[in-house]
């Protein structure tokens, strides 16, 4: 293979892996008071995939666990708001988790 050739296939190589890094997906998560009690969340990936069955879990400042649940078909779950400081975290696997303290929901 000639120089000019090896060099092109190696720069597409190069920039097929580039793109299929910028592709990815990102975790989309936020969640929401709905002031009567109870707090939804929405989670979702930046490329439109489904969210719907990811583990969803709510700890308190000590981080203990005060409830587990799983968004639903349409990436959505509403549960009962927690008494005191408390974290929601979306756990879409390694590299996809994200978490929303309770000051942050409005």
């Amino acid at each position: 293979m000639n120089r000019k050739l090896w060099t092109g296939v190696i720069t597409a190589v190069f920039i097929a892996a580039l793109t299929g890094a910028a592709l990815a997906h990102t975790p989309l998560f936020s969640c929401w008071d709905n002031g009567d009690g109870t707090l939804s969340c929405e989670g979702g990936f930046s490329d439109g995939s489904s969210a719907a069955n990811i583990p969803i879990r709510v700890t308190d400042e000590k981080d203990a666990v005060v409830f587990e649940g799983k968004l639903d078909e349409s990436g959505e779950l509403t549960f009962d708001k927690p008494q005191g400081a408390f974290s929601v975290t979306f756990d879409g696997g390694p590299g996809h988790t994200l978490t929303v303290k309770s000051g942050d929901i409005k």
